[in-house]
């Protein structure tokens, strides 16, 4: 499937803004389950200071402002070819070792409630289990916008019983990792009935033996295909969250986000 993609973020201050140093990781890479045919980044109120592939394998730029700008939008955009390998992402790759991703982290933390989850899911073969626990969280925490936010931890999540792709995200990392699998976040695009969206897509890939990498879709209750596009990966949303930074001052800030995928 060929989709076309663009992701606008727009901020804009009350103020002018005395120093601000943005993190991006917006540009999809190719591989076993996508080519990028094009993609190009708009940057305007800010400059690029660097560029590299961080250890996990993202594109990621660095962003900085200073003096009296008071807005900043950026715009991601370009056409990628999508292909449907049943959520089989290929072997393992990159400076990440395969270890690093069944370490827990302060948003994937291992407690009693996810302790129990992985417990729950019973007997089988590896992808049966993952199957099963993808199924398991999405009828237990509810898709629910507003209840959760970029800090709550998996843990809480689950308790809460209720959160957005990024905590059934987590909880699934947490719980397959609990599980003896390896697993990662991954965020990325998804093409749903509105071509319009208020934000990116989230989900989770674990390691499986003589298979590799496997994705899993919690919120949606599915393996990825080709209506999914993947962006960056890491142990959790602070590793591969679209756009991260720090700011200085006291400027307020608004925060406009735009997602549109169409085929």
């Amino acid at each position: 499937m060929r989709l076309k993609i663009t992701h606008r973020t727009e901020y804009r201050y009350d103020a002018p803004v005395q120093y601000l140093l943005q993190r991006l990781r917006l540009l999809p890479v190719s591989g076993q389950t996508q080519t990028v045919l094009s993609w190009a980044l708009k940057v305007e109120g800010a400059r690029e200071e660097v560029r590299f592939t961080d250890h996990y394998g993202n594109d990621t730029r660095l962003l900085s402002v200073e003096g009296d700008h008071d807005f900043i939008t950026v715009e991601a955009s370009g056409e990628v070819v999508t292909r449907d390998t049943s959520g089989v992402c290929g072997s393992h790759q990159g400076f990440a070792p395969l270890w690093l991703f069944a370490q827990e982290t302060p948003l994937t933390t291992i407690g009693g409630g996810i302790r129990k989850l992985a417990e729950a899911v019973g007997t089988g073969t590896d992808i049966e289990r993952l199957h099963r626990l993808m199924a398991m969280i999405g009828e237990r925490v509810a898709y629910t916008p507003g209840t959760t936010n970029a800090t709550t931890p998996a843990e809480e999540a689950l308790a809460l019983k209720t959160g957005v792709c990024q905590d059934h995200s987590h909880i699934f990392a947490a719980a397959a990792r609990a599980m003896g699998f390896p697993s990662r976040y991954v965020s990325g695009y998804l093409m749903m009935d509105a071509v319009e969206q208020a934000a990116s897509h989230a989900w989770a890939e674990a390691h499986v033996a003589g298979l590799g990498w496997v994705a899993f879709d919690p919120a949606n209750g599915i393996s990825p295909d080709e209506r999914y596009v993947k962006v960056a990966i890491g142990r959790d949303y602070r590793d591969a969250s679209p756009v991260s930074g720090i700011r200085l001052g006291q400027a307020e800030e608004r925060l406009a986000v735009t997602v549109t995928v169409e085929q």
